[in-house]
């Protein structure tokens, strides 16, 4: 899964291109989009192996979409089979519940929820979440344990454990892992292998780990396995 990076706006041409040097049986992408975006374009991002599209929404003052975009691009995209990726704060995922409980297209929330560490899954949050989880109407992309933690790299994200696997235990078959590659965020980069070991400390299930890194995605992104 390829994801169109902020800093690239709207112009989702390097996710595209990316999907069509990896070919469209290995790749799906998501995409950044405005309102404004023509019914033509839709379709033909679709041909090009897209299936949702990116609110990051947690610091609006640099973003390049807005909570007021939400709602009738999800209305626009569900004809597709496409979701709204939202990496969106655990506060602002309460303040804006009645609005994801309106939304027709599937949700993601990336990056466990950006649940609070001091509340943890005891934040609002994590029962809305859950809720529409449950309904089939969600997913939690398990990535970015370092966006939150306080013991970082060298403790190898240890206060993010209890939150991944209070997902894995709650919904284990709506849950995806993402390594969040290039990791734009930090300046001292995290080891993607680190990263991806991490899943095994939060669950020691071989039958779950299989579920999120192949069943689930599969689903998902419309993938054959």
């Amino acid at each position: 899964m390829i994801v169109t990076p902020r800093v690239h706006g709207t112009d989702n041409t390097v996710t595209v291109d990316a999907i069509r040097k990896l070919g469209i049986d290995n790749a799906r992408g998501i995409a950044v989009l405005n309102p404004d975006v023509t019914d033509d374009t839709l379709i033909a991002l679709n041909k090009d192996g897209i299936r949702g599209i990116r609110f990051t929404l947690y610091t609006p003052k640099n973003a390049v979409v807005g909570f007021e975009m939400v709602e009738p691009l999800a209305a626009r995209i569900a004809e597709l089979g496409w979701h709204v990726q939202l990496h969106w704060t655990a506060q602002q995922i309460v303040e804006h519940e009645a609005m994801l409980q309106r939304l027709p297209a599937t949700m993601v929330f990336d990056h466990l929820a950006r649940l609070p560490l001091q509340d943890g899954v005891h934040h609002a949050a994590f029962d809305i979440v859950r809720d529409l989880a449950d309904r089939g109407r969600a997913w939690i992309k398990l990535s970015g344990p370092y966006l939150d933690s306080a013991l970082g790299l060298d403790h190898c994200y240890a206060d993010i454990t209890p939150m991944a696997r209070a997902w894995i235990d709650a919904v284990p078959e709506r849950l995806v892992w993402g390594s969040d590659w290039p990791h734009v965020t930090e300046t001292h980069k995290p080891d993607d292998i680190l990263l991806f070991d991490l899943l095994s400390e939060w669950t020691d299930d071989d039958a779950t780990r299989e579920r999120i890194l192949v069943t689930n995605p599969a689903v998902l992104y419309g993938f054959a396995i």
